[in-house]
């Protein structure tokens, strides 16, 4: 292996919304089990059982119950699923080097380098391993030279195993496999494909780029480029999106505890607004207020993983009612999001977002164009 070799591991999180039900209620464990079972909703997780009669996720819930009437629908504990990851998330960033938080229940981990010291296969191993025995959840995990092929070893190591794709293999490895498998090829992908007698990997290998690009535009080269294992993306350091925050100093030190609110509300609302256009979602909210004397007091909360302002706003202005001091003059107001991860939307399948994540695209699409200040919230006028 030469030295520029890179070694990169992907952890994934077996059913783990599912996974999280069965582990704090073990009556479920033989059960067919689905997360998000609203009629008129989506099934966001479902454990193995579910899976054998043919529910999987995105699936609408009205399908999944069609197929398996005898299963145990949940609506979901997006608190406990937060609580877990962030669990999960620690026990990564107290061993590995560099890693980064892809979805509440997915990691990239760049071990290059370390070949030196450990051995990666066996290091990746034991890691796979304190998860498992310290939060009781299954998890499994790829190993290869980029993300893209460590994610399809993940993929193909499922459930609760893990895989090595050797090096030098990666051409070899992908061949046999379905176009699907490549991250990124979705159903209208697929049937371009197939229209073009292209069904495996292999046969998007073996055609040339230009029939590709002519068909596909600029992903047909990159599809013909990852059908020989090539793919550059970096793993993203967790801890360069640590935070995202907005704060105001006011002209005149106020009580008044309506302007206040109304402040407290605007300021969420534009550091929402960054985080969906960031395509993050936060676990962490916290306050901060500078008094006319300039003693500053801060107070924090974790949360479930969100970006919606509806979600954040209630949290912000508890948060405020514990932390002000009656009657003292305000100076300075901040409101700071943190533990910030990239925008998951199976994170929150079951509690519709869906549809509300359709609604601030629409908001977030006028401020965009006609300005961040045209469309507020009621309570912030």
């Amino acid at each position: 292996m030469s030295a520029a070799q890179r070694i990169i591991a992907h952890f994934d999180l077996d059913s783990f919304f599912a996974s999280v039900e069965m582990l704090n209620n073990p009556a479920l464990k033989e059960k067919p089990v689905i997360v998000g079972g609203s009629d008129r909703g989506v099934v966001a997780a479902c454990n193995y059982v579910a899976r054998k009669f043919g529910v999987h996720s995105a699936m609408p819930s009205v399908k999944a119950r069609q197929l398996c009437p005898q299963a145990v629908f949940i609506k979901g504990n997006y608190a406990e699923y937060s609580r877990y990851s962030r669990w999960v998330t620690q026990i990564i960033a107290d061993k590995a080097p560099l890693f980064e938080k892809a979805s509440v229940d997915e990691f990239y981990l760049d071990l290059t380098g370390m070949g030196k010291f450990f051995n990666p296969l066996q290091w990746t191993i034991d890691l796979r391993k304190e998860i498992m025995e310290t939060t009781g959840l299954p998890i499994s995990f790829g190993l290869a030279s980029n993300k893209m092929m460590a994610k399809i070893a993940t993929n193909q190591a499922k459930p609760n195993g893990y895989l090595q794709i050797p090096f030098g293999k990666e051409k070899e490895f992908l061949a046999p496999l379905a176009a699907g498998e490549i991250p990124g090829v979705g159903e209208q992908t697929e049937v371009v494909l197939k229209s073009m007698n292209i069904y495996t990997i292999k046969d998007i290998a073996a055609t040339p780029v230009e029939i590709l690009e002519e068909r596909l535009g600029k992903w047909g080269i990159e599809l013909w480029q990852k059908s020989r294992g090539i793919h550059t993306g970096e793993v993203c350091p967790y801890h360069e999106a640590k935070s995202i925050s907005s704060e105001n100093t006011f002209s005149e030190n106020t009580r008044d505890i309506d302007f206040l609110k109304s402040e407290l509300v605007r300021l969420t609302e534009k550091i929402c607004y960054e985080l969906r256009d960031d395509a993050k979602v936060a676990g962490c909210v916290a306050v901060k207020i500078r008094y006319h004397d300039f003693e500053t007091n801060s107070r924090q909360t974790t949360i479930p993983y969100t970006s919606g302002d509806d979600e954040i706003i209630p949290v912000v202005k508890d948060l405020f009612n514990k932390l002000y001091k009656k009657g003292i003059p305000v100076r300075l107001l901040g409101v700071r999001l943190s533990e910030l991860t990239n925008d998951a939307v199976q994170t929150n399948l079951f509690h519709d977002v869906e549809r509300k994540k359709d609604l601030y695209k629409a908001i977030d699409a006028v401020k965009n164009r006609f300005g961040k200040k045209v469309v507020k919230r009621a309570s912030s006028n």
